[in-house]
């Protein structure tokens, strides 16, 4: 239901009873207190569901607000990840460039290598043709015959030891060169392809460092919108409990305004009562000082209920009293004046006034408020755990009117009458009851 629709419902059912507005000239024409009181019972109910449904969205809240500071706290950990990802990736590409220099120049020493070996190669083969041509080692066989003497041939000898040793060692140094160059190929390739494998793997994880913190930056962004959706969503839930909390205490205000208009009504009541009383005794004197020589006159008979401002709302034993007691073996206050009997026993109006409730609750079971003027002093009293009620809400009662039967409903143990007596209006705080001895004898 929309909560501007409810809201103005709620508010033309508090103002109106059947139809009719609050607060008319006649007593039908008001509101009852039931009524009223079912009203603002109703608006609590709802101003509570509102404000459980404002701490609902109080926790979803808190928890998106967690879900943020957690999200944010994943986004700063992959940035880090990835700060340190993008270093390293720096650093293999300085590496591979670095690599990428040597191969570069051992390409170029590679390239001078290869033209010594063409050297050797060419030399070599010249050797070889000289060899081929001269008739092989016996070429070096007829230079040893052929020296003039001993000196000579040592000469001869020692040249050909230094020829043959230079040919081996350019044999020698062919053959180390070759290798050389194979590992160092081998070395600077194996180098280069870890470099480039070590670079691409780093390349993978920012790639899915990047995938990962987009993901939480736009996760981070709903929950954003969720909250912001969220406070309005509070907002206008905040509103409409301060609407309930107007409406509960607009009704509250009727609900005393009617308490004081039924005891306004019982005031008056009481000064016409008075007035009467006293144009009857008037009446009653001029009656006898015209016949004073007759005798005297019977007077009229007692009604069935004390004399005075008040009686006694029932007739039995007192079991409880107004004051401290103990009950299920805890001491307790008790606030009224407990009356027992047993049977089918009447429950009676203790002064004149007007009923402000007749209902049923589950503490106090059927129970009647009635207000009362008693020389111009408001008091309130309360008839609790009546198996019956007779009387209606805003109903005129007098003193000794029967207003239902003795029973043993709500939070009893046994059948009798609860009854209390308030100084003013009846308050849940029972700060202003008063012992109803004081006024009534039981």
């Amino acid at each position: 239901m929309n909560r501007k629709y409810f809201i103005s419902l709620s508010l033309a059912a508090a103002l109106t009873i059947g139809g009719l507005p609050t607060f008319a000239t006649t007593a039908s024409a008001h509101s009852s207190v039931n009524d009223l009181k079912k009203q603002q019972g109703d608006v609590s109910s709802k101003k509570e569901e509102v404000n459980g449904k404002i701490h609902e969205k109080n926790s979803q809240i808190d928890q998106n607000i967690s879900k943020q500071k957690d999200i944010q706290a994943q986004i700063t950990e992959i940035s880090t990840k990835l700060k340190d990802t993008e270093t390293k990736i720096t650093e293999k590409t300085k590496e591979i460039n670095e690599t990428t220099a040597k191969i570069n120049k051992l390409k170029a020493d590679i390239e001078e290598l290869k033209k010594k070996i063409a050297e050797r190669n060419e030399l070599l083969k010249e050797r070889a043709r000289a060899i081929q041509e001269k008739g092989g080692s016996a070429n070096y066989l007829d230079v040893l015959l052929g020296a003039e003497s001993f000196g000579d041939f040592i000469n001869r000898v020692t040249a050909v030891n230094t020829i043959v040793n230079a040919d081996k060692k350019i044999m020698d140094e062919q053959k180390r060169d070759q290798e050389e160059l194979e590992k160092k190929q081998a070395e600077v390739e194996k180098e280069l392809a870890d470099l480039e494998a070590s670079k691409a793997n780093l390349q993978s994880l920012k790639n899915d460092l990047d995938s990962q913190k987009a993901k939480k930056a736009e996760l981070f962004k709903q929950l954003e919108a969720q909250q912001a959706t969220l406070k309005v969503e509070k907002a206008d839930l905040e509103k409409e409990s301060d609407e309930l909390a107007k409406m509960e205490q607009q009704l509250e205000g009727e609900i005393q305004a009617e308490q004081a208009r039924l005891a306004e009504l019982a005031r008056q009541r009481e000064i016409e009562r008075k007035r009467q009383a006293e144009a009857e005794a008037a009446k009653r004197a001029a009656a006898t000082s015209s016949n004073s020589g007759g005798g005297s006159t019977s007077p009229a008979p007692s009604a069935p209920v004390s004399s005075g401002a008040w009686t006694a709302p029932a007739h039995g034993t007192i079991t409880t009293n107004f004051g401290w007691d103990v009950l299920n073996g805890e001491r307790r206050f008790h606030y009224g004046t407990d009356v027992a009997a047993r049977g089918s026993v009447p429950i009676s109006a203790a002064a004149d006034g007007y009923v402000i409730k007749s209902h049923y609750s589950s503490s106090y079971g059927n129970v009647v408020y009635i207000t009362h003027s008693i020389n111009g002093q408001t008091f309130t009293t309360v008839y609790a755990h009546m198996s019956s009620s007779l009387v209606s809400t805003g109903q005129a009662v007098n003193k000794g009117d029967q207003i239902g039967y003795m029973g043993n409903t709500g939070f009893s143990f046994g059948q009798h009458l609860h009854f209390e007596l308030y100084r003013g209006s009846w308050s849940a705080s029972h700060s202003n009851a008063v012992d109803p001895r004081q006024y009534i004898n039981f």
